[in-house]
């Protein structure tokens, strides 16, 4: 037990409120940070939070979009005394992470299972076709999709008793095809992948029952062989035969029958997404090396980079990010915070990018994960094209009401002005007015009334000062914190921060 206290205080917040700390307990309820080019949301609130998380012993994650930010978090860890708990994984670098390993083996809380390793693969290509061209409402590709990854790894499994990428690669893209007389076509029948592993599966299984079936005495076998119930007890006590016994019906009935050209829609979805995990530098970091890094180190203090920044790899880079952040969240929310309670945080600058279906439902219960959540990006539309779908408004907005804490700094976008205005929220002004009359005698009046306006306008968030020389590196943005006094009794306050902040 670490005895990290949620209530130490992170940030001190000039106000006159007793409520004006931003504590490791806000910090774990998510903040989101917004900011048009060249705002300052990365070098200004973006680099002081980030020490304060590093100051205060957080573990973390970091995601990478630009070249230059392996090396800014090696400034920021310098600075914060933390250079040796900085782990990065990148090409020609000495870490490795094998997935497929990792989610094999045992895990905290029950045995790995196939769902586990589909749920993360799934993740990862569906974010992908949101990003590219918006996710399909249709069931049926997402359900065809599953099941073809589903049996290809039990298929797998069954054969080898172990997983590898090259291995699903090569199976998945050796399925027969149907003739037109209804036979199956084999590309190399002896040397097919395919083949192979189904023939493998097979002899293992019919092996497991002649040992099973021989173990029994004389008696046992002629009962079995009298009540005819020899597959329902041998499925019983050999449950890998009943798999087999699904995964061949479903090729055999279902997917090798289907139509070349649905059938090829489902087949590039897959086998195109294993062929670039096949690729270099990704296969060595990811698939083929024994793992010297693991998600539960960022539990003992380690801050893990993926070096495989979008802007140089794609969407290579971005799929081994999602799928390695995703694991990581998986993991972070098996934590016994009993055992160790050092809260962890979630970086993701550019974090349109790094989206996917499951991260509202994480970030929900991230606070008992006592998993801090940082996400910056430029504004809600690059949100709303890379979430995709025909309810992307919808989706982000739900996401972004699991993020507690927002900061807004300068921008331009219209859609993100209004949203910021809008969740400040109303305030009450004093209107004062006064009328005079000439006529046969002279008067005067004047009169106050309150009137209700947003307290912050949407042009407001244009003029606000984005650091550099020009504002002595002193960048502006609205703090607004869920449900806490910050200033005056408001939620939210008007803040500069420093581009040059450094607490030593």
């Amino acid at each position: 037990m670490n005895n990290f206290d949620l209530d130490r205080s992170l940030i001190e917040l000039a106000s006159r409120e007793g409520n004006s700390r931003w504590t490791i307990r806000s910090a774990v309820e998510g903040t989101q940070i917004f900011g048009g080019i060249g705002s300052g949301k990365t070098s200004g609130s973006g680099r002081m939070i980030a020490i304060k998380y590093l100051k205060a012993g957080f573990g973390g994650l970091v995601l990478t979009v630009k070249p230059d930010e392996k090396e800014m978090w090696q400034q920021l860890c310098r600075i914060s005394g933390r250079s040796n708990d900085l782990v990065i994984i990148e090409p020609g670098g000495e870490h490795y992470f094998n997935f497929l390993d990792y989610e094999s083996g045992p895990k905290i809380r029950g045995a790995a299972l196939t769902e586990n390793i589909v749920q993360v693969l799934k993740t990862v290509i569906r974010a992908g076709e949101e990003q590219s061209a918006g996710k399909s409402d249709d069931p049926f590709w997402e359900k065809a999709l599953d099941m073809l990854i589903f049996n290809v790894i039990d298929l797998c499994q069954l054969a080898y008793e172990k997983l590898s990428v090259q291995s699903m690669y090569d199976i998945a893209t050796a399925i027969p095809k149907i003739n037109e007389d209804g036979t199956m076509r084999y590309t190399g029948e002896e040397s097919n992948a395919y083949y192979q592993a189904i023939t493998a599966a097979k002899d293992n299984i019919v092996s497991k029952m002649d040992h099973w079936y021989s173990s029994k005495s004389f008696e046992e076998r002629s009962a079995i062989d009298a009540g005819q119930s020899f597959e329902a007890a041998f499925f019983e006590k050999v449950p890998q035969a009943r798999l087999y016994k699904f995964v061949e019906q479903f090729f055999s009935d279902n997917f090798i029958p289907l139509s070349e050209k649905t059938r090829s829609i489902i087949d590039f979805t897959f086998s195109g997404f294993l062929f670039r995990l096949l690729r270099d530098p990704v296969y060595t970091l990811f698939c083929d090396k024994k793992s010297t890094v693991t998600p539960q180190d960022s539990l003992n203090g380690k801050i893990i980079l993926i070096d495989l920044p979008i802007k140089i790899y794609h969407k290579v880079g971005r799929d081994c990010q999602i799928l390695f952040k995703y694991i990581w969240q998986r993991a972070m929310e098996q934590r016994d915070v009993r055992l160790n309670d050092r809260p962890v945080f979630l970086w993701a600058d550019e974090a349109q990018n790094f989206i996917h279906e499951h991260d509202a439902d994480f970030q929900a219960t991230a606070r008992s994960s006592r998993v801090a959540t940082v996400y910056i990006s430029q504004n809600l539309p690059n949100y709303y094209a890379c979430m995709g779908g025909s309810k992307a408004e919808f989706k982000v907005k739900s996401f972004l009401g699991t993020l507690a804490t927002k900061i807004f700094h300068a921008n331009a976008d219209i859609e993100t002005n209004r949203y910021g205005s809008e969740l400040i929220g109303d305030t009450f002004f004093e209107d004062q007015s006064e009328s005079v009359t000439y006529a046969q005698n002279f008067s005067q009046t004047r009169g106050k009334s309150l009137k209700l306006e947003r307290a912050v306008r949407q042009e407001e968030f244009v003029s606000l000062k984005t650091g550099g020389p020009a504002n002595k590196y002193y960048v502006e943005g609205y703090f607004h914190r869920q449900g806490d006094l910050l200033f005056q009794g408001r939620n939210y306050t008007k803040m500069s921060f420093n581009q040059n902040y450094n607490p030593l």
